[in-house]
């Protein structure tokens, strides 16, 4: 028996969420001990289960890396919510829940009679958070979207990119935030529910989540807002306009330098170990870039005979801010997140033992744990359904029979 339960180990929470956004904030509430049941549906279930990566790039619904990253801690139930059955039985499930977590398009939880008005009715405690692309409201609501169309929309595009060809920067950083938003919304209500005997339904618009909390989005609206100007990110080595800064070659790989800013020239000249060049005329003005072959000149030779390791070193030891850019490979393998244990190897009984990623916070007392792997589609059917709403065996087979499970 361990010392402390976990920050979140009386906490129920279901899950009505696929692919990315509702499935990360599901997720963060499970690694902190929610007891977390993910409904899905009945022989497709999520559909992440068909994204990758997958092991030897064999596609199965059981071994997406992605589904099995965004799902650990949870128990897993099939269910079929458009069926009268799968929707009274959901409604069973409510009245033992503390938090319904959702991410169906708006339309989609009043068309199954499981709106907020309706499943208070049930559980008048209950938090029901909804993450939606542009929230419940507005004239957006409806839109269908993407990461890139989020992207777009949100003005960030404009700020990356090259200037004649606006560009989305890789991942699914708008999904991911989103995700994280949501889990911290949620608490705050689960909070006052818990505290003060209210439930409350929590509108997550993804786009907003991004908007006023990640990359620069947030930065380029306020610079328009108080100065009516428009920042522009240049997809060049150089990066900003002065130097030096920005991402240089060494000898197996590439570093990113943020210091150029005049205050750490000092020790640019000092990592160089060229102190002739801190008074240097060339170099005077940072922002001239007409120096910047002269510059270039100096370094690269400097810089290719290093590997990614030694130039971090060097750049870490006199105060500069730079580091290596590091592969998945490397980042997997870094020393420094193996000994914090950010990394855990999971055996799944289907993809087999891999390494993923761990706590993104770290709890003293009441901390992350991987207690169980993502759910194989509907295995805890019977632990649910039985143990806990005292259905019997026998009941399954005839829900399973007629498409409800």
């Amino acid at each position: 028996m361990k010392e402390h339960p976990q920050a979140l180990s009386n906490v129920k929470v279901l899950d009505l969420t696929h692919y990315i956004a509702g499935p990360y904030c599901t997720k963060l509430l499970a690694d902190y001990g929610a007891e977390v049941i993910k409904v899905e549906k009945p022989g497709e279930g999520d559909g992440s289960r068909r994204l990758g990566p997958f092991p030897k790039d064999e596609t199965h619904p059981e071994k997406s890396g992605l589904f099995l990253h965004l799902n650990t801690n949870k128990k897993g139930i099939t269910l079929n919510l458009k069926t009268r059955t799968g929707a009274n039985i959901f409604k069973d499930l409510v009245r033992g829940a503390d938090v319904l977590v959702e991410n169906f398009e708006p339309r989609v939880m009043p068309s199954l009679g499981l709106d907020y008005q309706t499943l208070k009715q049930v559980n008048s405690k209950l938090v029901m958070t909804s993450i939606s692309n542009f929230g419940q409201t507005g004239p957006y609501r409806d839109y269908k979207a993407s990461e890139i169309v989020l992207y777009g929309m949100g003005g960030a595009m404009w700020s990356t990119g090259l200037p004649e060809r606006p560009l989305k920067l890789a991942g699914s950083v708008a999904q991911y935030q989103a995700g994280t938003v949501a889990a911290v919304a949620t608490m705050g209500a689960l909070i006052a529910s818990k505290f003060q005997s209210i439930g409350q339904w929590v509108d997550i618009s993804i786009m907003e989540a991004h908007e006023c909390s990640a990359d620069r989005r947030a930065t380029n609206i306020l610079s328009f807002a108080y100065s009516g100007g428009t920042t522009f990110f240049r997809a060049s080595r150089m990066g900003l306009l002065i130097m030096p800064h920005g991402r240089y070659p060494c000898k197996d790989g590439f570093v990113e330098y943020a210091g150029g800013e005049p205050v750490f020239w000092s020790r640019w000249v000092k990592m160089l170990e060229m102190p002739e060049l801190l008074h240097d005329p060339r170099f005077k003005d940072l922002a001239d870039l007409s120096r910047k072959d002269e510059f270039e000149a100096i370094f690269l030779p400097w810089l290719a005979e290093l590997s990614k390791r030694e130039a971090t070193e060097k750049a870490q030891k006199e105060g500069v801010p730079g580091a290596a850019i590091q592969t998945p490979k490397d980042v997997v393998n870094a020393p420094h997140f193996n000994e914090r244990g950010y990394f855990v190897e999971i055996e799944h009984p289907e993809a087999g033992k891999t390494k993923y990623p761990g706590a993104p916070f770290k709890m003293e007392r009441t901390a992350w744990e991987i207690r169980r792997t993502a759910p194989l589609l509907g295995q805890h059917n019977e632990e649910v359904y039985c143990d806990l709403l005292g259905y019997a065996k026998e009941d399954l087979i005839k829900l399973r029979a007629i498409g409800v499970i």
